[in-house]
């Protein structure tokens, strides 16, 4: 697949199919991801990759809590928004959610039915893998950027494969779980998850696409010659 292909039919899938994916196939997409760069070629992630019973274990712990716990869970490690978020960004985000959850048809005053929803991100979308992304708690915001470049990598090289992903910084909110359940060291901060599975192309809530800013709206070009004139 080219490129170009890759970025324009990446979308965050929010409903997977149940056919597995290989081992051999997740390994080559990170062997792959690997080669974004990183300043000083750090390399500063660490990954975490769960499917069949492991991720069914993570799951069981999970659900009997989410009546309870949701949306807050157990509390984010790190500010997935500002929390004053100012315009356009604010208006972008509530543009999103609306868009997501009127494609289910879940108004916006069904609480209950926007949490059941929500916690679907913790089921990774019933996708079969299910990748969790960490860093070293010592690196900066410059190494948070590298980790974004090596999660981009894994989405387009998903996409390769026929496969489809959905990142997922909604994770951080059971951090307290997850680093025991991966025996992971508590230096280590997890950034997000990542569902990956092949997309169930008939669910209403894969079937539309947020809205991207055109050019002028974010780019300025300048010491460029003048376009010449169409004949």
């Amino acid at each position: 697949m080219d490129v170009r292909d890759a970025v324009a039919t990446r979308y965050s899938c929010r409903a997977f199919l149940p056919t597995p994916v290989p081992q051999t196939i997740v390994r080559d997409i990170l062997e792959c991801a690997a080669r974004a760069p990183s300043g000083g070629n750090l390399q500063p992630w660490l990954v975490h990759v769960v499917a069949g019973e492991r991720l069914e274990a993570l799951k069981a712990i999970l659900r009997p809590r989410f009546a309870a716990e949701l949306p807050r869970g157990e509390g984010a490690e790190y500010d997935v928004y500002p929390p004053d978020l100012k315009e356009p960004y604010y208006s972008r985000r509530a543009r999103v959610g609306n868009q997501l959850y009127a494609s289910i048809g879940i108004p916006r005053e069904d609480r209950p039915g926007r949490y059941r929803q929500f916690s679907r991100n913790y089921l990774f979308y019933d996708a079969p893998v299910g990748i969790f992304v960490f860093m070293d708690r010592s690196m900066g915001p410059p190494q948070w950027s590298d980790v974004g470049g090596f999660i981009q990598n894994i989405m387009l090289l998903a996409r390769a494969h026929g496969l489809h992903t959905c990142p997922q910084e909604a994770w951080t909110n059971w951090h307290k779980t997850l680093t025991p359940f991966l025996k992971l060291s508590p230096e280590h901060i997890l950034f997000c998850g990542i569902a990956l599975g092949f997309a169930d192309e008939d669910a209403p809530i894969n079937r539309w696409r947020s809205e991207r800013e055109g050019v002028e709206a974010f780019a300025r070009f300048e010491g460029f010659a003048a376009p010449e004139p169409r004949s």
